[in-house]
């Protein structure tokens, strides 16, 4: 997050209409379901025009807030004059941070930045939660965040958190005035709304269902607001999540994280990538398909009929995973709000 440091002196030029917290927007909807979605930021090099050609279509509905992702460095080798190769970190979409001040700036609303274990020292992480107060930006959703693509499995940073338990409760005690060197004096509270990750069909490295509560019930015991769930295409898994979560008293709001099928290859990335179930009936549906038209067409019918009956449980809000591409969420905006 070395990009943040630079963006703090600009905090007095955010306009803001209304600054709330994820929790206060649920709370003031009074029961009717919101939708929301979720952006990457730009390609390192690339434009934020991008970013703002990818949102404005969905800006019609009036989203109360904007998720940004933030995605940790991987490494590229760099081949020199004398055929040694270098390992050179990088960092593809370095800018989450810069991204929210530019959405709030422009549409006047939340932004929700990830923070993300690997990749950060607890001092980085630290420093950045100070820039984004200074930006006036109070919610973040914390996450351990995915090993890198050259790694087989989630390394930490030295130095670094290595759960997000651990962020989360680094956040906390910034809430409550603590910081990570206990010599500072007159520290002043932070005041971020926290929102963890939930899973519907279980965390892939979690030994079974049982054990991923225990961690998720830790993690509201700790302080989290909200949590935002893994996508999901059957609906009963998430009512069994909330459920469970009830059950063992998780009582913070549960936000189901959606995407609609876009293409017939989904069928195999989605289960592998993401270790989800895709549901017989929609896997069928789209192996009978002509054309990967079709297959849209499959994916936004399927998935409007999910927020339909999201809607009628009670979803406090629909969060969209839309990748950079607005057109089928718009679609099924539409046809359910």
């Amino acid at each position: 997050m070395s990009n943040i440091n630079n963006l703090s002196k600009f905090g007095g030029c955010l306009v803001r209409l209304n600054e709330m917290k994820v929790t206060e927007h649920i709370k003031n909807a009074k029961g009717k379901t919101l939708y929301s979605f979720e952006i990457l930021p730009p390609i390192k090099g690339q434009s934020i025009q991008s970013i703002f050609d990818a949102i404005d279509p969905l800006m019609e509905f009036n989203p109360p807030f904007i998720d940004v992702t933030y995605l940790r460095e991987d490494y590229i080798y760099k081949q020199h004059p004398n055929g040694l190769l270098e390992k050179v970190a990088y960092r593809k979409r370095p800018s989450t941070v810069a991204t929210c001040a530019a959405i709030i700036n422009k549409y006047k609303v939340d932004a929700v930045p990830h923070l993300i274990c690997g990749g950060f020292t607890k001092d980085e992480t630290e420093n950045a939660l100070i820039d984004l107060q200074f930006l006036g930006i109070d919610n973040v959703l914390v996450l351990r965040g995915d090993a890198r693509k050259s790694d087989s499995s989630f390394i930490p940073t030295p130095g670094g958190h290595a759960y997000a338990s651990d962020l989360l409760q680094h956040v906390v005690n910034m809430n409550n005035g603590r910081y990570l060197h206990e010599d500072m004096e007159n520290s002043e509270k932070t005041d971020f709304c926290i929102g963890v990750a939930g899973y519907p069909e279980k965390h892939f490295e979690s030994p079974n269902l049982s054990t991923d509560f225990q961690y998720l019930k830790m993690k509201a015991d700790l302080g989290a607001d909200f949590i935002v769930t893994q996508m999901f295409f059957d609906n009963s898994k998430y009512k069994a999540f909330v459920d469970r979560c009830r059950e063992n008293g998780i009582h913070i709001p549960i936000i189901p994280g959606l995407k609609p099928l876009t293409n017939s290859k989904q069928l195999v990335s989605l289960p592998k990538t993401f270790h989800l179930d895709i549901p017989l009936e929609l896997s069928e549906a789209v192996q009978a398909c002509k054309s990967e038209h079709d297959v849209r067409e499959v994916g936004v019918e399927w998935m409007i009929e999910q927020c339909k009956e999201l809607k009628a449980m009670g979803a406090p809000v629909l969060h969209f995973y839309t990748m950079g591409n607005p057109k089928p969420t718009k679609r099924i905006i539409q046809a359910v709000f």
